[in-house]
């Protein structure tokens, strides 16, 4: 497999469709209209050039940010039913306030591309799952009716703007519908995929208490059906806030007593009614675990949110009524609610529930052929296994719709870069993206006129004041530092639910540098503009792109009287692989064996998350500790990963030396 020189690049736009982009029309109108830098009408034929082009824009709409976020608004027709005072009231952070005064809804914004009879017949989604060969249109007018139906149901039930709405449902419309109704009614939403085990969704639905539940019966995977009818009695238990239960027969069954039907909810006739409600009324609750404690329950605004997608779907991804989206995912991860900002921008946006390496590994692609995706989105991780299982895409399936494809989860490495060019597209755009469901968004990512280089991500994204900062939060360029985000961004979190005094958010992104945004990754930012992500600089768990909290691990784990203590690590690869060994320290009289093994696999598969099922069970003496008591992870993964231990840790910190020395020594055997 040829690999280019580092300094060329692996794929360039064509200057006559790079001309054509919505970033660069948006870039001529706000030139005239905000004084953003002027975007020459030739289009551009130099690398050099769309490099300073895009620099540019980007450095203007990070100097001024009330200007940008302004232009954002007038050039996607944002619409305000009470216009705000400002802008930005305060730039402060934590603490930034968007658009005061302002009121509006974000499920309008969506529906109105059914408004028209030209739009209205059109394909709004298209479903495919495993059992199916053919997508399953849902047209915008569909889309509109059902939500308005439901919205009519949830609220003859009472549920009221603040109210919280809960979902326990696979990739499929109806969870877009549900999103879509709770957000017409004022009402935040949650969900969680069904495949997570019955503690790991209480411990995110019940710091919420949500008065309404939506579920499925069971779900597709694997060419298995997964009945989950005990695991949503036991929400049902758990959960005495609820009053309404909605029943979804994915696998047929009918309603278990005291819920409601999908069907009988969604088949009423009436136009859907949008409460406006305040710019930063919390549109939905996302889940991101630290490594201690209960996942950290993230709430995002309505506005934020409309106006952080429809910049970053429309600009960024260069996403319109064209264009048929698909990102694989499920509701469990912030991508499915970036994959609904499609709708944002009139693209039709396909949802697969399934997995996709069934039957074969290249299912995925088989779906992207099949509906004729034109921008399409899967992790690094699956990139690289379709490489190690040697697929020809490109050759063996009609992929000639498809433009760009994203990627995200984890650091796309240099092979990934190159096998998608080799085996997917020689021309197609690699939109390599990094952000998190602290934003539901991306920091840093695709840009349509800017060419791509061996693994690295194009640019920092609009609006977006990226850097990379050492320890002394000096910034650093062609080096790895902290990645760090200096002003504010609409989509940040409105806060933490349940998080009075805003201690817990203040202390999960402002505690190294005051004031600043410190994401917890690791990245390079090069002289040329692109940026390199290396992995988590925390001991957050990361697969898949769903992020877990390893005190969620243990607690699963632990529970089984044979083990004592664990450690769990994640450990990005240079490969593109991701390592997560288990740790334990067995109680007296234990062995480890593979009936134990077995156990502990199980246990974390149906209680937390098949995600999560660690790739090795390692047995050890002891584990270290600070002085105080608290495991130590950040230390062990660097040891992992090959720091030596006098630069892992200061070792006067740490109760047992010779067990950190343990963790050092397998870390230099993994490296030769």
């Amino acid at each position: 497999m040829s690999t280019p020189h580092q300094d060329q690049p692996l794929w360039r736009p064509d200057p006559a469709r790079a001309a054509e982009t919505q970033i660069v029309a948006f870039q001529r109108w706000a030139a005239e209209q905000h004084g953003a830098p002027a975007a020459p009408l030739a289009p551009v034929t130099g690398d050099d050039e769309a490099a300073a082009r895009y620099a540019a824009l980007h450095a203007w709409s990070t100097e001024d940010l009330p200007r940008f976020w302004r232009a954002v608004t007038e050039w996607y027709d944002v619409r305000f039913s009470t216009p705000p005072t400002a802008v930005l009231g305060s730039d402060a952070m934590p603490g930034a306030e968007w658009f005061p005064g302002a009121r509006l809804n974000y499920a309008e914004h969506v529906l109105r591309h059914g408004e028209s009879a030209e739009h209205a017949g059109k394909p709004a989604i298209l479903h495919l799952d495993e059992q199916t060969a053919e997508p399953v249109p849902v047209s915008w007018a569909e889309l509109r009716r059902q939500v308005a139906a439901l919205a009519a149901a949830l609220r003859e039930r009472g549920i009221a703007p603040g109210d919280r709405v809960a979902g326990y449902l696979p990739n499929i419309p109806q969870a877009v519908v549900a999103l879509l109704a709770s957000a017409a009614v004022g009402a935040v939403w949650t969900s969680c995929a069904p495949d997570f085990g019955a503690r790991s969704v209480l411990d995110r639905f019940q710091q919420l208490a949500p008065v309404a539940l939506i579920t499925v019966d069971g779900y597709h995977y694997g060419g298995k059906d997964h009945d989950r009818s005990e695991v949503v009695a036991e929400l049902r238990r758990e959960l005495p806030s609820l009053h309404t239960v909605v029943h979804v027969p994915l696998l047929g069954t009918a309603a278990p007593e005291g819920a409601l039907d999908w069907a009988e909810l969604t088949a009423g006739q009436a136009e859907p009614v949008f409460e406006q409600v305040p710019f930063d009324h919390p549109l939905w609750v996302l889940y991101s675990s630290g490594t201690t404690g209960l996942p950290k329950a993230i709430v995002q605004g309505q506005g934020g949110i409309l106006v952080e997608h429809l910049k970053q779907a429309g600009l960024h991804l260069d996403l319109g009524p064209s264009d048929r989206f698909l990102w694989y995912t499920s509701t469990g991860w912030m991508m499915w609610n970036f994959l609904v900002a499609g709708l944002l921008v009139g693209s039709t946006v396909v949802t697969y529930d399934g997995s996709p390496g069934h039957p074969d590994t290249g299912a995925f692609w088989s779906v992207a052929a099949r509906t004729r995706a034109t921008v399409l989105g899967t992790s690094a991780a699956y990139v690289i296994a379709s490489r190690k299982a040697e697929l020809h895409p490109g050759r063996d399936l009609d992929l000639s719709a498809v433009r760009c494809l994203g990627t995200t989860g984890s650091p796309l490495p240099p092979d990934g870069f190159q096998w998608i060019y080799d085996e997917v597209k020689p021309d197609v755009w690699l939109a390599s993206v990094s952000g998190g469901t602290d934003v539901c968004s991306c920091f840093v990512g695709g840009v349509p006129t800017l060419p791509v280089y061996l693994g690295e991500i194009q640019a920092p994204c609009l609006g977006a004041e990226v850097q990379a900062w050492d320890v002394q939060g000096k910034p650093l360029t062609d080096a790895v530092g902290e990645l760090v985000v200096t002003k504010p961004i609409p989509s940040m979190p409105v806060g933490f639910w349940g998080d009075e005094d805003g201690s817990r958010y203040h202390d999960s992104y402002f505690d190294t540098y005051p004031g600043i945004w410190r994401h917890g990754d690791w990245i390079t930012a090069t002289s040329r503009g692109t940026v390199v992500i290396h992995g988590r600089s925390d001991s957050t768990l990361n697969r898949q792109g769903v992020r877990m909290g390893s005190s969620d691990i243990y607690e699963v784990v632990e529970r089984l009287p044979e083990i004592r203590e664990s450690l769990v690590i994640g450990l990005e690869e240079e490969n593109g692989g991701y390592w997560m060994p288990l740790f334990v320290v067995l109680a007296p009289g234990a062995a480890l064996d593979d009936a134990l093994i077995g156990r502990i696999r199980t246990s974390l598969r149906t209680e937390l998350s098949p995600r999560h099922v660690p790739d090795e069970v390692i047995a050890v003496e002891g584990l270290p500790h600070t002085l105080t008591g608290k495991r130590i992870e950040v230390p062990v993964k660097r040891l992992l990963a090959g720091t030596p231990l006098d630069r892992a840790v200061n070792p006067g910190s740490v109760d047992n030396l010779d067990h950190l020395r343990f963790f050092e020594r397998l870390g230099q055997e993994r490296r030769g």
